[in-house]
C-alpha cells in the first residue's frame, strides 16, 4: 500500500479538525444560522457547477430516493452542522474534537439497533470504556459533579450532533442509494439549503461581516468540497477499514490546533478522559468478534 494514499484521508481529517476550530472562531463573529446557510449554499453552487448535468440526466433514478436523500440532508447538513455551531458557543474546541471521535462508536450502536447487526466484543466493552472516559472528561475529572450538575449545554449539543451524523452514516449504509457519491451529496445539499434558509430567516437573516467571510469560505470550500474529495479518494485506495481508523487523528489534530491558535489549555482530565475515550473507539474498530460467540 503506497504511503501517498494515506496522505489524502489524513489531509481530509486535518481540514475537518481545522473546521472545528473555525466553528469555535465563529462565536461572536457570525451567527450559527448564517454560517450554516451560506456554507452549504456555497458548497451546493460549486457542486452543481460540476455535477448538475449528470444528476439531471439521472432524474428518473433519483426520484424514488428523494425522500431518503432529504432525510440524509437533514441529518448530515442541517442537524449536525447547526448543532455543532451552536455547541461551540458554550464548549471548547478541545471537547468538540474529542466528542467527534465518538462517531464510530455511536454508529456501531445505531447499527445494532437499526440494522440488526450482532453486537461485537469491541462494541460492548469499547463502548463502556469510552463512556468512562467521556464521563471523566465532561466532569473535568470529578464524576460526582457530573452526576450532581450534569454536563455543559455545549457538550450535550455536540454529543447530539455526533449522534445525528452517526445516524447519517448508518442510514447511508442501510439504504444503498444507487447514485455516485458526488451526485448523492449534491442532492442532499440542495435538500438541506431550503431548510437552512428558513432557519436563517427565522433568526432575522443575520449578516455576514468581513470577519465572518473567511470562516464561511473555509467551511464552504475546503471543509465541504475538498475534504470529501480527499476522503473518498482515500476510501477508494485504502478501503473503509484503514481509512476509518485515520479518523482517530481528528481529536489529536483538533486539540493541537486549539492549543496553538485559540490558546486553549490542555488539562490532565482532557488527556486522561480523551485518551480513555479514544481507547474505547479503537477497541470498537479492532475487536469485531461477535459477542455471542465470544461468550459461548
Amino acid at each position: 500500500m503506497h504511503t501517498r494514499h494515506y496522505l489524502f484521508p489524513v489531509i481530509a481529517v486535518l481540514i475537518w479538525a481545522i473546521n472545528t476550530i473555525v466553528s469555535k472562531m465563529a462565536v461572536g463573529v457570525i451567527d450559527p444560522a448564517a454560517i450554516s446557510f451560506y456554507r452549504w449554499l456555497l458548497a451546493g453552487v460549486l457542486l452543481a457547477l460540476v455535477f448538475a448535468r449528470p444528476v439531471w440526466k439521472q432524474r428518473d433514478v433519483v426520484k424514488p430516493y428523494l425522500g431518503k436523500l432529504f432525510v440524509l440532508g437533514m441529518l448530515g447538513m442541517v442537524m449536525y452542522q447547526c448543532l455543532a455551531y451552536i455547541a461551540a458557543q458554550t464548549t471548547t474546541a478541545t471537547n468538540m474534537g474529542i466528542l467527534a471521535s465518538l462517531m464510530p462508536l455511536l454508529a456501531v450502536g445505531l447499527s445494532v439497533l437499526l440494522l440488526g447487526e450482532a453486537p461485537t466484543v469491541g462494541g460492548v466493552f469499547g463502548g463502556l470504556v469510552s463512556l468512562l472516559g467521556l464521563g471523566y472528561l465532561l466532569s473535568h475529572g470529578n464524576p460526582a459533579a457530573l452526576i450532581a450538575h450534569g454536563a455543559a449545554v455545549g457538550d450535550g449539543l455536540m454529543l447530539l450532533a455526533c449522534l445525528s451524523y452517526a445516524g447519517y452514516g448508518v442510514l447511508l449504509k442501510r439504504w444503498k442509494i444507487p447514485l455516485n457519491n458526488w451526485h448523492s451529496l449534491l442532492i442532499q445539499v440542495w435538500c438541506a439549503v431550503p431548510v437552512l434558509f428558513v432557519y436563517y430567516l427565522s433568526q432575522s437573516a443575520p449578516p455576514v461581516t468581513g470577519a465572518g467571510l473567511p470562516l464561511v469560505l473555509f467551511a464552504g470550500i475546503p471543509a465541504s468540497v475538498i475534504a470529501p474529495f480527499l476522503w473518498m479518494h482515500g476510501l477508494a485506495k485504502l478501503g473503509p477499514s484503514r481509512a476509518t481508523t485515520l479518523m482517530n487523528l481528528l481529536p489529536v489534530f483538533t486539540v493541537l490546533i486549539a492549543m496553538l491558535f485559540l490558546g486553549e489549555t490542555l488539562h490532565s482530565y482532557d488527556v486522561i478522559g480523551g485518551g480513555v475515550t479514544l481507547l474505547g473507539v479503537v477497541m470498537v474498530q479492532y475487536l469485531k468478534r461477535p459477542l455471542r460467540r465470544a461468550t459461548a
